[in-house]
């Protein structure tokens, strides 16, 4: 049975470990995985606590297993959601980001988004589907989020309805 919570002090490990995974990393710039001192994840985990609920981190179980992680962050200025899922590999194509990244777009629309959004790297086409699946449209992205760093960002978003 799927489980999606708040993440807890008792997750960091796990999300440790999938930050540590380069297969899981591999597209938001980290091939080789993001290794993280206990001490970092404990002050990122503060951080996450005291941005509730205009920003939420959840932590994903499948039937007890850690699966990964979904994350929303909300701009007060224009009211779009940030958007962010990450999972293992044995927790693909079974439908768990679909429905985690769901949830996420909803607590996000709770807590007053208007809009949510991602912006794949343009090489995970797999991302770019899930994106699709559930409802996401590709759109140009918005002036205030182009990075002349990255000019090839595609930019997805789904309007609350």
């Amino acid at each position: 049975m799927l489980k999606i919570t708040e993440t807890k002090y008792s997750d960091l490990k796990n999300i440790q470990a999938l930050w540590a995974d380069g297969d899981v990393m591999k597209f938001v710039g980290f091939p080789e995985g993001l290794i993280e001192t206990d001490e970092y994840m404990e002050n990122w985990y503060k951080q996450i606590v005291s941005s509730r609920p205009s920003a939420n981190h959840y932590s994903i179980y499948d039937d007890g297993i850690y699966c990964g992680e979904t994350f929303y962050s909300i701009d007060p200025k224009n009211k779009a959601a940030a958007m962010d899922i990450k999972l293992f590999s044995h927790a693909r194509g079974k439908g768990i980001a679909s429905a985690a990244l769901k949830f996420a777009i909803g607590e996000a629309f709770a807590n007053g988004a208007e809009k949510a959004w991602v912006d794949p790297n343009p090489h995970n086409e797999k991302a770019i589907a899930l994106y699709r699946c559930i409802g996401m449209i590709q759109k140009p992205l918005p002036p205030e989020l182009y990075d002349d760093e990255y000019p090839d960002t595609i930019y997805f978003e789904i309007a609350k309805p």
